[in-house]
């Protein structure tokens, strides 16, 4: 069964192209995960503050079959499936008209606050009956979670500092805003003339409050893929990711 919102899309969370920014499709869909959290008596809130425990996403894997405007009408959908080991799988995807315009498939760990250490739900938890189970959606509709390869060709393209209208209570990097550090780097996106057709993150280490990142990429390979990868000042991968650019 799958919790289901509508929404209205925002004039302000456009681009210079008046499409939606990846970043905003991103927030959609973790708003309405947050949502249906609340809806179930869950809120993150309450988790954290009463069990100490909080979600943290490790990788989510995104596709963009047509750009969404300013005022759209659409309706959000979230559903799990049963948590597997540590691992919960969370799925997503936005309809315009009745038909589905994104999809996205997501992986989480609960993690203890405190402790920094990743929790396992016993089968009896109260938390395993508050989710919305439903079928996942087919793996091959999204792209792979990326694996860059030792040899991959990256080149530094700029380095991006973590300030505070980045960072959530968790005083890193809101997961939501990568999409958008990544867009700002591209080239081809400050044109104008393309637009985000399929977005693979895969979230390595968080990226503090004043941290300064060094951000690389590759230039698009046969299939237009380009690959991106962040490391803070001490050497460590914060974000490994790959982006395929359409321009229709």
């Amino acid at each position: 069964m799958k919790y289901t919102e509508k929404h209205t899309v925002r004039w302000h969370d456009t681009d210079a192209s008046r499409n939606v920014r990846p970043s905003k499709i991103v927030e959609y869909m973790q708003e309405i995960a947050n949502r249906q959290c609340e809806f179930s008596d869950l809120p993150l809130d309450k988790l954290r503050d009463e069990r100490g425990l909080g979600f943290i996403l490790g990788a989510l894997s995104l596709r963009i079959d047509a750009p969404l405007h300013a005022y759209d009408e659409i309706e959000v959908s979230t559903w799990c499936i049963p948590a597997r080991g540590y691992i919960f799988n969370r799925y997503f995807e936005i309809k315009k008209d009745g038909t589905v315009v994104a999809e996205a498939a997501s992986t989480w760990v609960l993690l203890d606050i405190n402790k920094k250490t990743i929790v396992r739900l016993s089968p009896d938890d109260d938390m395993n009956c508050h989710f919305y189970y439903d079928e996942p959606i087919d793996p091959t509709a999204v792209p792979r979670k990326p694996r860059i390869p030792k040899d991959a060709p990256l080149y530094k393209i700029g380095e991006r500092r973590i300030v505070y209208s980045d960072i959530d209570y968790n005083m890193h990097m809101n997961n939501t805003h990568y999409p958008d550090m990544i867009c700002d780097f591209l080239d081809e996106m400050s044109a104008g003339n393309y637009r985000v057709s399929s977005m693979s993150l895969s979230y390595v280490k968080e990226a503090a409050l004043g941290e300064t990142l060094s951000v690389c990429r590759t230039d698009a390979d046969e299939n237009g893929i380009i690959l991106v990868r962040t490391k803070n000042h001490a050497g460590d991968v914060c974000l490994e990711a790959s982006v395929t650019l359409t321009n229709e």
